[in-house]
């Protein structure tokens, strides 16, 4: 499975860098983790099987207040050979996602 992120903050208009994010596999088990870059992207995690995934960002540590310290978004992979992009719009009081390509 391949996966991709990107994190915009919503408040500022622009993509949210430097955001600490990590891809876990059901059981908590760390799959890859980075921080996004200057356009609030990360790209090129793989990994491999089907399964449920989760996908943490570090929201408390990029926003200075925050009501959600952290996002935690549960996606189901069901066929490994397709990319997977999980985009997530912040604020500090909302968020939202949605499955990217």
């Amino acid at each position: 499975m391949s996966f991709s992120t990107h994190v915009l903050d919503a408040v500022a208009g622009r993509p949210a860098a430097g955001v600490r994010v990590r891809l876990e596999d059901a059981g908590g088990r760390v799959l890859a983790e980075g921080r996004t870059d200057g356009d609030g992207r990360i790209k090129g995690w793989d990994t491999a099987g089907a399964g449920v995934r989760r996908v943490v960002f570090d929201t408390g540590g990029y926003l200075a207040e925050t009501f959600y310290p952290e996002v935690v978004i549960a996606f189901t992979v069901t066929d490994p050979a397709q990319h997977h992009h999980v985009p997530l719009l912040l604020s500090p009081y909302a968020y939202s996602t949605y499955r990217g390509s």
